[in-house]
């Protein structure tokens, strides 16, 4: 059965758009979207995680619909940002603290899960590391990444590891990375 499951899922208002979409995307499964337009990319992302609502067409997360059921869709899927997180060092912990707050996991038990993370994502800037972390401190079961460093494919790979991933891009050369 399908983790993501987009059947025709369009979203538009006055400003911007993107869609149709249709996907399924099993368990442990990996899709890299393209899209003509890094607003189209974002849009698709946002919908695939939950958070921008389909106008048109259908998602399910799970067995949940984001229009109703918003809050199971998010313990289900983390959403990691394009935009580099601004963080120093010494704000990683307290990043990490909120982090785990906000999905009441044990904050000693989310530090040592960052630090574990941290050395999966060996080589990669902090400021698109700590994101990936912050999503994955729930332990998702589909994480999605609006238009990622292709540079960093393999490390978020490793970082991810048997989650479903989905990643949205607007380059076809960005996307063949995460395939």
């Amino acid at each position: 059965m399908a983790l993501l499951r987009m059947r025709d899922a369009s979203f538009a208002n006055a400003a911007a758009r993107a869609g149709p979409l249709t996907l399924d995307l099993d368990p442990g499964g990996r899709a890299a979207l393209t899209f003509s337009g890094s607003q189209e990319a974002t849009i698709a992302a946002l919908m695939a995680a939950g958070i921008a609502k389909a106008t048109t067409g259908s998602v399910l997360i799970g067995d949940y619909d984001p229009r109703v059921q918003s809050v199971h869709c998010k313990r289900i899927a983390g959403f990691v940002p394009h935009e580099p997180l601004q963080l120093d060092e010494g704000d990683f912990p307290r990043y990490i603290a909120y982090r785990a707050a906000l999905w009441n996991v044990e904050t000693t038990e989310a530090l040592a899960y960052a630090r574990l993370l941290c050395e999966r994502l060996e080589g990669m800037h902090e400021a698109f590391s700590y994101p990936l972390i912050g999503a994955l401190i729930a332990k998702p079961q589909l994480v999605v990444l609006d238009r990622p460093q292709p540079a960093y494919a393999a490390q978020i790979r490793r970082a991810v590891e048997d989650r479903a991933l989905l990643s949205t891009h607007a380059q076809p050369s960005n996307a063949a990375a995460f395939t």
